[in-house]
């Protein structure tokens, strides 16, 4: 399964990514598979819902952060319509930090429906995305910590800096800094894309220096900058240069 979200260059990915305006979403995003097997996948903050058909079958997952790059397989053939939520959103069956560089596939998906948290749900397209988010939202099915989202406003809750930690450990299963550096080599690892030099992303993103890049890159991204500006390196899990709207 495609863990987090799937991008990559058009030859080898066929893909799409939008930005949602539902406070649950982060971004919806389409993807089709042809002559690729696997891909390079990259460290993310957040945990998605996946749904896709291969060969007539359908399939559903729900994805988890992943604190670190590695291999993923991907499935030849199949297309992919999936939800990444925002962060500090959870499930209510299954914990967030359960989730952290692991996943689920959802068992009883059929090509309209899947079954989640004990009920059958109405399978969505990219439009309909939004619409089940609010269903599972009413149903009490996907929650969220308002001190998680405080925090992530970059407001100080009226709360001690243990309990702070340990409700954003539970809501997101990573650490406030374990997030801004994924965040961070992400957004560098788009920029060189774009081709930015190298130096410059130092400077604009407060690396100490290009060694320092150099190693958020191979540890979260598992590119080098010269690949990402060159485009090499095969299928990555990463909306790059290529980002498009629907």
């Amino acid at each position: 399964m495609l863990p987090d979200t799937a991008y990559s260059s058009p030859v080898e990915l066929r893909f799409g990514t939008r930005q949602s305006d539902s406070p649950w979403v982060d971004t919806v995003w389409t993807c089709t598979s042809e002559q690729v097997t696997e891909m390079t996948s990259v460290a993310g903050v957040r945990w998605g819902l996946v749904f896709w058909k291969q060969d007539g079958r359908a399939y559903t997952s729900i994805t988890g952060p992943q604190t670190r790059t590695g291999t993923a397989p991907v499935p030849e053939g199949a297309a992919f319509t999936g939800i990444d939520f925002a962060v500090g959103t959870s499930l209510r069956a299954v914990p967030t930090p359960a989730l952290v560089d692991a996943g689920v596939e959802l068992p009883d998906t059929t090509r309209r429906t899947f079954r989640l948290d004990g009920a059958r749900w109405e399978t969505p397209g990219p439009d309909d995305a939004e619409a089940l988010v609010e269903r599972l939202v009413r149903a009490g099915i996907v929650v969220g910590d308002p001190l998680v989202a405080e925090v992530l406003r970059g407001h100080r809750p009226d709360a001690s800096e243990r309990t702070v930690e340990r409700r954003f450990r539970a809501g997101t299963g990573l650490t406030r800094g374990a997030i801004r550096q994924i965040e961070r080599a992400r957004t560098a690892a788009g920029l060189l894309a774009a081709g930015d030099p190298a130096a410059a992303v130092v400077a604009k993103l407060g690396y100490f220096d290009e060694p320092h890049l150099a190693r958020a890159l191979r540890t979260y991204v598992g590119r080098t900058a010269g690949q990402l500006r060159e485009g090499a390196g095969g299928a990555i899990g990463l909306a790059l240069d290529q980002r498009l709207t629907s």
